[in-house]
């Protein structure tokens, strides 16, 4: 309290300058009402305190005045208040409680201002009364300079002491209702709430791409890498064809990657409307991108939404990675709508090498090292409300997707 004190006294007198436009223009009126004169005696300044209140109040309403007190409330008050976040337009609850703190601080603080201005002097008077000058009169009572003048400076102190206890109390006052009144409103608080709810759903939107796109690329360069290895000296045709195959997929996921850690890395809210993304009409690339000989059956896509056709790009691309890993041959690609709804369907032979499919035999394949290939996949076919079967099945490797286009608004 003792290190606060004076940053508070400074708060209060601020409010008590800034209720002096409030006093002047309210004596001035008073004065022109009545056809006389100023009156400056307490009674009449008392009633014009008063009367200026419900003014400071109507104006607190349209004034933009939160920012500059919930800064004197944090630099000057020591006061907790959360910095209240930006908003378009002002509510009107945010209005009543900003107009309810700047009226009490403009009160409060004229009152601490009053007294500190009559106080203290008044101290200074009665302390030299008893040691200069001549006769005086103070408060109504004749006062001679000497020895029987010295109960005076008591009293002077008395007064100071009350004008502390004054501008201690306002102070506490004001800090402790400074958090309620100038902090974040519930429906401010609701609005920050959903922003970061948006902000973190973009951003593992963001990641799961980010794990479908690198995801995709490595198992298509170490497929690639394996095979050009193998037919280097006889066929190396072939191997410049996965070579090709190796730099297109490391490129997509390098732009990719940069992409995302430019936005990770800014600390900004994801951008709502960023660089295009991927859809159902991009999969010819995916196919080339993957240096397998993938065999697509795409029919009229034309009324696939479009949050449906990024989604199911997605699917498709972690769907021809897991084909890629556990099976061997061609792969089938079918794409097509039937009955309201998207179906795909890929399907390729199981992998015989070296027993890989068979140790994965009783767990969903894909599921690479932090299980988020399948796994991912499914999270994107329960958002869109539709079915997802992966795995072996007799006679080869198959991933079948429904994802219905009626609700989907």
């Amino acid at each position: 309290m003792r290190w606060n004190l004076p940053r508070r006294w400074a708060c209060l007198i601020l409010g008590g300058a800034l209720l002096m436009p409030y006093m002047m223009a309210g004596v001035l009126t008073s004065g022109l009402l009545q056809g006389q004169s100023v009156n400056m005696y307490l009674p009449a300044q008392l009633g014009v305190f008063v009367a200026v209140l419900p003014v400071v109040a109507l104006t607190g309403l349209f004034l933009p005045v939160r920012a500059l007190e919930v800064s004197a409330a944090q630099g000057l008050l020591g006061a907790g208040v959360e910095t209240p976040p930006r908003q378009a337009r002002r509510s009107w609850e945010e209005r009543w409680r900003t107009t309810a703190w700047y009226t009490l601080h403009l009160g409060v603080g004229g009152v601490a201002s009053g007294f500190t201005l009559a106080g203290i002097p008044f101290t200074v008077f009665t302390l030299a009364v008893p040691f200069f000058g001549g006769p005086a009169r103070l408060l109504g009572f004749d006062v001679e300079p000497g020895w029987a003048a010295l109960y005076w400076p008591l009293i002077g102190l008395a007064v100071l002491g009350a004008v502390v206890l004054v501008a201690a109390g306002g102070g506490a006052l004001l800090a402790r209702l400074a958090p309620v009144l100038l902090g974040p409103t519930p429906g401010e608080r609701l609005a920050a709430a959903e922003r970061q709810a948006r902000t973190l759903a973009e951003r593992n939107r963001l990641a799961r791409e980010l794990h479908d796109s690198v995801g995709h690329a490595l198992s298509v360069v170490t497929l690639q890498a394996a095979a050009a290895g193998r037919v280097l000296d006889r066929d190396p045709e072939t191997a410049r064809t996965a070579l090709a195959a190796i730099e297109q997929s490391a490129r997509a996921a390098l732009d990719d990657l940069d992409h995302v850690l430019g936005v990770l890395r800014d600390g900004s809210p994801p951008p709502e409307a960023g660089p295009p993304q991927a859809t159902l009409a991009d999969l010819g690339d995916l196919a080339a991108t993957t240096g397998a000989d993938v065999r697509p059956e795409v029919g009229d896509l034309t009324g696939v939404p479009a949050v449906v056709s990024r989604e199911a790009y997605r699917i498709v691309q972690e769907a021809l990675t897991n084909a890629i890993k556990h099976g061997q041959g061609p792969v089938r690609l079918a794409v097509a709508v039937q009955d309201g709804d998207l179906r795909l369907e890929i399907t390729n032979r199981p992998a015989t090498n070296g027993g890989r499919s068979a140790g994965r035999s009783g767990t969903e394949p894909g599921a690479r090292s932090g299980g988020r290939g399948v796994t991912g996949m499914r999270e994107r076919v329960r958002l869109l409300r539709g079915d997802l079967e992966a795995g072996p099945v007799e006679g080869g490797w198959r991933v079948s997707v429904r994802l219905p286009l009626r609700s989907v608004s």
